[in-house]
């Protein structure tokens, strides 16, 4: 079986995009995005596989 690795994605307001942090599971990085999003910021969050392509 091969490990995961999930990837939280930030799009600022000029449509960039970072990678914020990587975790092993998924529910982990869903944690990360959301208090990210609980702090107001105007920024986009959204979690992703490793693998996948960065897309919202």
């Amino acid at each position: 079986m091969t490990e995961s690795v999930w990837v939280v994605w930030r799009q600022d307001d000029n449509g960039n995009r970072f990678v914020v942090t990587k975790r092993a599971s998924r529910a982990e990085a869903e944690e990360v995005a959301a208090e990210m999003e609980a702090r107001g910021h105007k920024q986009l969050y959204w979690v992703a596989a490793a693998s996948a392509p960065p897309s919202p």
